[in-house]
Formats: structure tokens, sequence, C-alpha cells
């Protein structure tokens, strides 16, 4: 991420944020970032905030070593690295890497070493982290809406595959029955056919499912669970369409009213 013309780099670690402690001191000496981590660790009151962070979320957190570096800070004679703080302690809120995206890195709890370098810097730190947070969470529910649609497309298909399709059919057959299928969402939801909206729809790139709102996704996702149900209840294709397009008009009348749709809706625009 970018903040005040600076990259500070975001390395995931046991399944957690943990952000570039050696970018961020590079902020007030590029040359000697090394040198400003450990200046930071070597006062008490760093000790005792990543001890503290420890012993909250390291059960193996040797708590008889940070007594013993505790109780050293302050002195002219003491210093404090990063390695030395994982080496003794076990600690694992610090890592230290090696390689291309090398350096010290700290869990983002540590936004504390920002104020230390300077107030400024940890401001806008925070939020560039959040904006990046929010994205991830706007992107997250696309893809949990994605993968929904795929599992409810796979119930759908296969309850086709078991009662519709008889195993003599070639595989030109088979695609049409779905082609077949399929439509018969279509027309519920939105009223017509694959067919009628690409020709109503020459110009666009896709199909009429690529340009649903967040509303009509979420019913679409529905009803393709309910005609996978009517399929193994035996219902008619004419009877399961009256079905699902009073359904349908009975949901999108809900989802469209209501405020966390709407909320989502915006989101993804």
């Amino acid at each position: 991420m970018e903040v005040l013309s600076r990259t500070v780099t975001l390395y995931q670690h046991r399944k957690e944020d943990f952000i570039s402690l050696t970018d961020i001191a590079k902020h007030r000496d590029a040359e000697r970032g090394d040198y400003i981590i450990q200046n930071w660790m070597r006062t008490r009151n760093t000790i005792e905030f990543l001890g503290i962070w420890e012993q909250l979320n390291n059960p193996d957190f040797n708590s008889i070593e940070f007594d013993g570096i505790k109780k050293q800070a302050g002195l002219n004679s003491f210093s404090l690295t990063p390695k030395r703080w994982i080496a003794a302690t076990g600690a694992i809120g610090v890592v230290a890497k090696t390689g291309r995206y090398g350096g010290t890195y700290a869990h983002k709890d540590t936004f504390e070493f920002a104020s230390w370098v300077s107030v400024e810097f940890k401001l806008y730190l925070i939020k560039e982290f959040q904006r990046l947070k929010e994205e991830e969470l706007k992107q997250l529910g696309w893809d949990i809406r994605r993968n929904l649609a795929k599992i409810n497309y796979r119930i759908h298909t296969d309850a086709i595959q078991q009662n519709l399709i008889p195993p003599e059919l070639d595989q030109a057959r088979i695609n049409m029955v779905y082609a077949s299928e399929a439509d018969v969402l279509n027309m519920a939801l939105f009223g017509k056919t694959a067919k009628e909206w690409r020709d109503n729809h020459p110009g666009e790139n896709g199909n009429i499912r690529d340009f649903a709102n967040v509303a009509q996704l979420v019913c679409l996702s529905n009803l393709e669970n309910l005609n996978a149900l009517f399929i193994n209840e035996g219902l008619s294709q004419s009877e399961r369409l009256k079905k699902l397009n009073r359904i349908a008009i009975q949901q999108m009348r809900l989802l469209t009213d209501d405020k966390s749709t709407k909320r989502l809706e915006e989101r993804a625009k």
C-alpha cells in the first residue's frame, strides 16, 4: 500500500496481517531503517507493549525471558534486535524475513511503531489500511456470491441430469435440455429467454445474467434451488414456470425494499 508516497508492504502470516516496520522506518531514515527499529525496541514502553501482546495472543511465549529483557530496558548498554526478541521469547507478533521482501514485519496491532516514527504517517497508514480491508471485504462478498451461484448451478444441473435426460441422448440434445431449463429460470425472473435478450442487445458482451443486479442474482440463486426441488418432485415444466414466476415476483418485491440489499447493491457499483 502507498502511504505519503512511500510503499509499505503487507504480509500474510498465520492468516493475520503483518506490516513492514522496515518500510515504515524508512519514512524517517531511508538508509538506517534497522537502527530506527532497534531504537524503538529497546525502550521500556515498547518492550512492555510487545510482551503484553504476546501474553494475550501467544500461549508459547517465554515470560521468564521476557521478564529478564524488561529488567534490562533503560540501561545504556541494553540493545534489542527483532531476531534476538524472537529467539529469546518465542514471540510471534514480530517476524524477521529474508529474501526479496525481507525485513522486519509486525502484527497490525503494532501501529504504535508508526506513531513513534511520525504521528502524521501513522494516521495516513491507518486510513490506507482500513481502505484496503474494506476493498477486501467487498471482494469477499462478491466471491461468496459467485461461489454460491456455482453451487446452486450444480444442484440445478444435477436435478436436470437425473430426472429430465434419458441416457440415450447425445451431447447436443443434452445441451438443449439444459438450455431449456435455464430459460425456465430466465422467463420466471426476467420475463424473456436468453435468445430474446441477445436479440434485444446485439452490441453487449455476455448474457442476460451478467447484467443482473444484486437482488436479481439473489433471487436467481433461490430459483435454481427451487427448480431443482420441483424437478425432483416430477412437476411439468409449465407448472414449474408458473410457480417460479410467482415466487420471483414475491422475492423481488421483498429484495428491492430491503435496505441491506440496497447497501450491497451500492457497494457493488
